[in-house]
């Protein structure tokens, strides 16, 4: 199997990581992000237990929310008071 940018693959040693879909690809391994959340990173040397899978069966995590400042209460300053 030819792995490549933007394939989408599952592991067959692996079915519950779901479908996942290649991000990169070095001379020795495929960086790979899976339907559970997991991105992981898959050696060359085991590619041959990588076989298509179909995109639509590929769920992205959804985008990151960004996170909205809570409000605190502020504690009071502690005031010295001088010594006559």
């Amino acid at each position: 199997m030819n792995i490549k940018n933007g394939t989408f693959v599952s592991h067959n040693g692996a079915e519950q990581w779901g479908a996942g879909k290649v991000m990169e690809v070095v001379d020795t391994r495929a960086t790979i992000q899976f339907s559970d959340g997991i991105v992981r990173k898959i050696s060359s040397s085991h590619y041959a237990s990588l076989r298509q899978a179909d995109p639509a069966s590929f769920v992205p995590l959804p985008e990151a929310v960004p996170a909205t400042p809570r409000a605190t209460a502020r504690k009071p300053k502690k005031v010295k008071i001088a010594e006559a």
